[in-house]
């Protein structure tokens, strides 16, 4: 048998001017013929943090399946961004398109050469770790740690940790073995999410996992910027709110994302891509 022809893009999604900038993702257009062991292993041969897959649904506009290299996720900021313009593509759809996802149906709009995602009503705990513990796992002092540490839940259940500047966001070393004693959920993923807002009202953000044993650092995480928007939530923040946040400077990919809040406690995430050949 001859092997299949499939369509896929590379979109560098959260990307500032630098069309090397960004969250790097492949989309596969047209997916109905793969099998999930097949979605699985291109997932892995892109060896990107996730690659999503096109499929019809009767219910929005298109159906997305999410892979990281080695398994499939319900909810994902940058897959669901940078998706959803190339569903608008194949789909001659206007500016809202709406994908259906494990996580449920999730609305995307543009503005401009701006996407913006509407993310599910958040879920939130309390972590049970203390801030001494959390910040070993980190390589901070336990100062560095500041108000309350929570699992948020907008789709993809996360450790939410805040912390006192931006200095103490750019030291973070954490450990591994320590992060997956305190930062795995439910789903058996470790992870944590830091945060500060700096001088100049902007969020400075870095976002952790564990893959194979090590630590790896993800340049831009629309689901934990979700995520931040239901801290806000959580902790009774004034709203509405309106940020930009910066992330991935350490690991080369800047990327920029829009969080908003507003007043009927809906959270947004945004962000402009560029476009790699097709």
């Amino acid at each position: 048998m001859p092997p299949r022809s499939l369509r896929f893009r590379l979109v560098n999604v959260f990307a500032e001017d630098s069309r090397w900038s960004g969250n790097a993702l492949a989309v596969l257009e047209d997916a109905r013929d793969l099998s999930d062991v097949e979605m699985q292993a291109i997932a892995l041969q892109f060896n990107l943090s996730e690659t999503t897959f096109v499929l019809p649904s009767e219910v929005a506009t298109a159906r997305v399946r999410i892979f990281t290299p080695s398994f499939e996720m319900p909810f994902a900021g940058h897959p669901t961004l940078g998706t959803a313009h190339v569903v608008s593509q194949l789909r001659s759809a206007s500016d809202a398109v709406t994908l259906e996802m494990r996580a449920g149906i999730i609305p995307v709009e543009r503005e401009g050469d701006t996407w913006t995602l509407c993310a599910n009503p958040p879920t939130f705990r309390q972590a049970r770790s203390t801030h001494a513990d959390l910040a070993e796992m980190l390589g901070l002092d336990e100062g560095d740690v500041v108000r309350s540490v929570m699992w948020v839940d907008t789709g993809s259940d996360q450790l939410v940790v805040p912390l006192g500047s931006r200095e103490a966001v750019e030291r973070c070393q954490p450990n591994p073995e320590l992060l997956a004693r305190h930062g795995s959920n439910a789903t058996r993923q470790s992870l944590a999410y830091v945060w500060a807002q700096d001088v100049d009202g902007q969020v400075v953000a870095r976002f952790f996992f564990l893959k194979h044993g090590a630590v790896i650092e993800d340049p831009g995480t629309g689901s934990a910027c979700a995520n931040l928007g239901g801290w806000h939530l959580a902790t009774k923040a004034r709203l509405p709110i309106d940020l930009v946040v910066r992330q991935g400077e350490k690991t080369g990919r800047r990327c920029r994302l829009r969080l908003r809040v507003d007043a009927a406690q809906h959270i947004f995430v945004g962000c402009r891509h560029h476009f790699a050949q097709a």
